[in-house]
């Protein structure tokens, strides 16, 4: 798994040295974080799959998935939202992004039971660290306060929050991919 993470980093760097999204400007990468929205839709997606046909309960009860970050309607990733400042609308996506990196990297998808192919996970992890870059404001260092780790989980419980974590993960990233679609659209240079 760290090969195949490692050599899909390697393969995405040149995306993170192209530019930042957020660096005070008022014009921000959108057509670099559409490319990059979408590709992420595409690893939540299946990453998903091979859990897809599981029978699993719902719990809403969970710690680890309970403050899961959503774009609310209050985040101004509205197209209105987007036109007047996008910042906001971008710092809150940036934030989710750190979230679910840390979960990906977390025992809950490194641990056993391992029913996900380990490069499809490493190959989202990646990708979301990636996005996170390219979010980054400048000058800002990487703020890994922002998520505190989830307390370790035991085997039986792995499977149910990888479900958790990828069905909400899927939710974040497709909502993040509508903000760069229509910015990539109608507020690029």
């Amino acid at each position: 798994m760290l090969l195949s993470g490692a050599v899909m980093l390697l393969l995405l760097l040149p995306w993170s040295t192209q530019g930042r999204a957020i660096h005070g400007s008022s014009s921000p990468a959108w057509t670099q974080g559409h490319q990059l929205s979408q590709k992420l839709c595409t690893l939540a997606w299946s990453a998903h799959s091979p859990m897809r046909d599981m029978d699993v309960p719902r719990e809403d009860d969970d710690e680890t998935t309970d403050d899961v970050p959503y774009i609310q309607c209050g985040d101004g990733c509205d197209p209105q939202g987007l036109r007047d400042n996008s910042q906001f609308c971008l710092q809150r996506i940036h934030k989710g992004l750190i979230f679910y990196e840390n979960l990906l990297g977390s025992d809950i998808f490194t641990g056993e039971p391992s029913l996900l192919p380990d490069d499809t996970v490493g190959q989202l992890h990646a990708s979301l660290l990636v996005f996170s870059q390219l979010l980054q404001p400048e000058g800002h260092h990487r703020e890994t306060q922002l998520t505190p780790s989830p307390s370790p989980s035991l085997p039986w419980q792995r499977l149910l929050l990888r479900l958790k974590i990828l069905r909400s993960l899927q939710a974040f990233v497709a909502v993040a991919a509508r903000v760069f679609s229509h910015g990539a659209a109608t507020l690029s240079p």
